[in-house]
């Protein structure tokens, strides 16, 4: 019973983590990755579609996102959706390829954008904390029912202490990327 929700309790800090990954990958670094045009969405023929789906996306060079729509008759919705994205970024039309280059990043851009890494990190953080609450306090239940002893209470809790101190470790082992990867210019 205690494994279950040690088990229900690291999937649900994992997909914690995956969702701060994903924030992460929408924050851009200055440099070009198909990732960042990941959450933008198209009209498609009537209905909204993921970009990738409606177009490819590549990488011209370090500044540069090349966009390929399927159709080229998508090629002004793909554009319309890119600066409607509140990406800071405006899409050329160049034929049938859509360029997106990237601006420089300041010094003080840089920082606003470390603040907001910084948010999403301490996001994660709490949802990872708020995952052990439940698992703590479902092994107070099973304490009050008596379905389980008082050590096995108190080694439970240990058990889901260490999970969540080693999710946060990875939490601030991906900022701290994040950061450095944010700095380089």
């Amino acid at each position: 019973m205690i494994d279950d929700i040690y088990k229900d309790a690291d999937q649900r800090m994992l997909k914690s983590l995956e969702v701060l990954k994903q924030e992460f990958s929408k924050i851009r670094t200055g440099r070009a990755h198909p990732s960042l045009l990941d959450h933008v969405t198209v009209s498609y023929y009537g209905s909204n579609v993921p970009l990738n789906q409606a177009a490819n996306v590549g990488v011209q060079d370090a500044r540069t996102l090349t966009v390929t729509a399927f159709d080229k008759n998508t090629i002004p919705d793909i554009e319309k959706a890119i600066m409607n994205a509140d990406l800071g970024l405006n899409p050329v039309t160049a034929g049938e390829v859509i360029r997106v280059p990237l601006p420089v990043l300041t010094e003080d851009r840089r920082k606003e954008l470390i603040k907001v890494v910084r948010g999403e990190a301490e996001k994660g953080k709490v949802s990872i904390r708020n995952i052990r609450r439940d698992a703590n306090h479902t092994c107070k239940d099973l304490l009050k029912e008596k379905e389980i002893t008082e050590d096995e209470d108190r080694g439970a809790e240990e058990k889901i202490q260490k999970l969540t101190d080693s999710h946060v470790h990875e939490i601030d082992r991906l900022l701290a990327g994040k950061e450095k990867e944010m700095m380089e210019i």
